[in-house]
């Protein structure tokens, strides 16, 4: 059994996620801005607790709540898609830029930072929800602020991993699949059951060894 917060866990791959570990027994602190969303709420034997990523404060008054206990799993789940057209449409507002880079990037620091720690040492884990949109390699245009911001996500993984591996924490980043969710749509080739289970199965490989590793909910590695 383990201890696994979430953060962005009111919908979609966050409450796929936090349901999933909780099935299986682990304790589970599901974190939204609004933690008393009607899915969330729902979720019988889960501990919820609100968190505004972009709010470094918030971030360290969930820490602050939590002194005493060991956080075995932090998935960095929370995100935003905004933006999604080419250079010539009207959806690239600075503000936008701003927000998601606050959520997307700045929030998984924040959140990192405040919970750090609370990790368990050695053989903590941190997975950061990130998407093969941000790899270089596989860059197919437009998005510019969610492909961005998720290159962003996963360069900030890598250094993490770098530095937090002396203190036996391992840290990764994810591509969840296309998944029919809000933000993927109807179209999308995987449930989220799909991906929070093959996501779950990835998180529970990490270890030093592969802390740094960029992959997919099925394991394939991912060219960044």
């Amino acid at each position: 059994m383990a201890t696994v917060l979430v953060t962005g866990a009111s919908r979609g791959i966050g409450l796929a996620l936090a349901r999933r570990a909780a099935a299986r027994g682990d304790t589970v602190i599901a974190c939204a801005r609004d933690p008393e969303a009607a899915d969330l709420a729902g979720l019988d034997g889960v501990r919820r607790e609100p968190v505004d990523v972009a709010d470094p404060e918030t971030c360290a008054a969930l820490a602050r709540r939590l002194e005493g206990e060991t956080i075995d799993l932090l998935i960095c789940n929370a995100g935003v898609y905004v933006g999604r057209g080419r250079i010539d449409d009207a959806a690239f507002a600075p503000e936008d830029w701003a927000g998601t880079f606050a959520v997307n990037v700045a929030g998984v620091f924040h959140t990192v930072r405040a919970l750090r720690p609370l990790m368990r040492r050695p053989g903590g884990r941190i997975a950061v929800i990130s998407s093969r949109m941000g790899s270089n390699a596989e860059a197919g245009g437009g998005s510019y602020i969610y492909r961005a911001s998720k290159a962003a996500a996963t360069n900030l993984a890598t250094n993490l991993a770098l530095d937090l591996k002396p203190e036996g924490i391992a840290v990764a980043s994810y591509h969840p699949g296309w998944v029919r969710t809000d933000m993927g749509g109807d179209a999308a080739d995987i449930s989220v059951g799909e991906s929070a289970a093959g996501l779950l199965t990835r998180f529970d490989a990490l270890d030093l060894e592969t802390s740094g590793v960029f992959e997919a909910w099925d394991g394939r590695r991912i060219p960044f």
